[in-house]
């Protein structure tokens, strides 16, 4: 397990060694070139090292790399996409950075630029798919001691984070959600029956799949707590899969472990309740909230 940032550094590093592989040059002849000393680039190679965006954009173009998506996936790993004051882009988050904790910041990029999320929810309804009034609900409840100001602009941040659901080439966004998560009255009556009304407008989005796990199908595996993969585009290698905890968020980047929580999601997904009945399962629900 690593934090966030670690996991970057170490994709981001097998990434920029593999395109040099494919250009044909040595660590040596990659430093002349951009006039590094040799060791820069091992330590970039290897995750020892963070990348700014300027160097990743440098490397990239010794290397041919022409491809804007590859290059704009690559330097959203660096981080230069949120937080290098000389990147040469940086996300919307950017605005909230004195707000948001290091560890949040890295989730957000990365959530960002993939192309694919699949994900296990068994206490809130994921962010992604949160009303206002629902966010500002978990939020107060998380972080009770927080100024309502600062409540507010986390809800907005929750809000803007959606985005990524919407726009030319949209992430697709597949849940299985918990039952205990359309039962649970978060935010009183009125917020969670508008809340279940946004999840089956957001259903019927052709990027985001819902399917519902009720207690009458128990727990099919051993996992419990919530997770997420997620799937980049092109380069199945930087896959990860984020567990939250209260106080931060840990990245498992293993194969093994990308298998043993792929494998996990298919078999909720087989039983879990298929996609228009989970629809209709989520409406009845609701029209009892």
């Amino acid at each position: 397990m690593r934090y966030g940032p670690a996991v970057r550094r170490r994709k981001l590093g097998a990434e920029l060694r593999r395109l040099r592989d494919l250009a044909g040059l040595t660590s040596g002849e990659a430093a002349h070139r951009v006039g590094w000393h040799q060791s820069k680039i091992s330590r970039l190679e290897t995750g020892h090292s963070g990348a700014k965006s300027a160097d990743v954009v440098r490397l990239l173009d010794v290397y041919g790399v022409a491809d804007p998506e590859l290059r704009a996936l690559l330097e959203a790993l660096c981080g230069g996409g949120a937080e290098d004051p000389e990147g040469s882009r940086r996300g919307w988050w950017y605005a909230y950075r004195d707000l948001l904790p290091p560890a949040y910041r890295d989730f957000i990029s990365l959530e960002a630029e993939a192309a694919r999320a699949r994900s296990l929810e068994t206490t809130v309804v994921p962010g992604l798919l949160q009303t206002a009034g629902y966010a500002r609900a978990v939020t107060r409840a998380a972080l009770p001691e927080l100024p309502a100001s600062q409540v507010e602009a986390l809800v907005e941040v929750r809000i803007a984070r959606q985005s990524v659901l919407r726009g030319a080439r949209p992430l697709r966004l597949h849940v299985v959600l918990d039952e205990a998560v359309l039962r649970r009255a978060v935010g009183g009556r009125e917020v969670m029956a508008g809340q279940l009304r946004h999840l089956l407008t957001m259903g019927e989005l052709g990027q985001v799949r819902l399917q519902v796990l009720p207690f009458s199908r128990g727990m099919p595996i051993g996992i419990t707590g919530p997770f997420i993969i997620f799937s980049f585009p092109r380069i199945s290698d930087l896959d990860v899969v984020v567990l939250d905890h209260l106080t931060s968020s840990l990245y498992l980047e293993r194969k093994e472990d990308l298998r043993m929580y792929a494998s996990a999601f298919e078999t909720l997904c087989a039983n879990a309740l298929p996609y228009e009945d989970s629809l209709h399962f989520i409406a009845a629900i609701g029209e009892g909230a």
